[in-house]
């Protein structure tokens, strides 16, 4: 039947039917939407949670804390560590222990943690959370204790001092001991030594020292002709890529023989001249 055959108080009811039932149907989904929207997810992440690291060097983990309420919120934050293993937080650099985040906010914050000396050779679970008022994102990380480096530098015989005479050279024995558990490598030595003094290192360089080891290093160490009498200090430094030592030394130089007779015939002719210009001018 055409709408048209219909009487004019009906089509108009129709119309007006019509345009409600559109108005509804257009609107309803938009309704909708704003009541659902689903809030953001809070989340405390790092970038690697297993990380690898001799006993003595600080485990270093990159994290990151989100706040995805729509509140503020202040996030303590707390771990569970070993006994003697330590921990600290930063954010910009700055150490805390608490970080303040508005709602959806994200801050970057590096974690750090240290091993005591002793600890054993094996993987260590570290829980840590950031927890606030109404939040707690929990964080596991893993250290890996894989060793430990270090390293002595003395001598054979544990003597730290030398007697040499001036002008004179002198071939010193060096022992580099690796006393961690880890090889070291690219070790040299160098050293500070008085004025016009020389040493020279062989060989100059140690590629590589397996834990426990050692290795000679022969110094020949050489000493100015006009080298004053008395107690000279000097030290050898051992300098590597994950370890290094230092040997004092106390170099006693003395005059050399040659030198003593020197001076004796200098006084011994200053005494002659005496005599002899006594015995001419003193019968005048």
């Amino acid at each position: 039947m055409s709408l048209q055959l219909l009487p004019e108080a009906l089509r108009k009811g129709l119309f007006r039917t019509l345009l409600l039932i559109t108005f509804f149907v257009a609107t309803k989904p938009l309704h909708a939407q704003n009541r659902e929207t689903p809030k953001g997810t809070s989340e405390f992440s790092a970038k690697l949670i297993n990380i690898e690291s001799a006993v003595n060097e600080p485990f270093r983990f990159s994290a990151s804390l989100h706040n995805g309420s729509a509140s503020q919120q202040v996030y303590e934050l707390k771990s569970e560590l070993p006994v003697g293993w330590q921990i600290s937080y930063r954010v910009d650099g700055s150490l805390v222990t608490s970080v303040n985040l508005a709602g959806g906010q994200t801050r970057e914050i590096a974690i750090e943690i240290t091993a005591p000396n002793n600890a054993a050779t094996r993987k260590y679970l570290i829980p840590v959370k950031a927890v606030s008022s109404s939040q707690t994102l929990p964080l596991q990380l893993e250290a890996v204790v894989k060793g430990s480096y270090g390293a002595s530098l003395g001598t054979p015989s544990g003597r730290l001092s030398e007697e040499l005479t001036a002008g004179s050279h002198k071939d010193i024995e060096l022992e580099v001991h690796n006393t961690g558990t880890l090889p070291l490598s690219s070790l040299s030595i160098s050293s500070q030594l008085p004025t016009g003094w020389e040493a020279s290192f062989s060989p100059s360089q140690i590629e590589r020292l397996e834990g426990g080891k050692k290795a000679t290093v022969k110094v020949t160490l050489k000493v100015p002709d006009k080298t004053i009498a008395g107690d000279y200090s000097a030290t050898f430094t051992l300098g590597g890529n994950n370890a290094n030592a230092q040997a004092p030394f106390r170099i006693f130089i003395k005059t050399s023989v040659l030198s003593g007779w020197i001076g004796i015939l200098i006084i011994a002719l200053a005494v002659a001249a005496v005599y002899v210009l006594i015995r001419k001018y003193g019968r005048r």
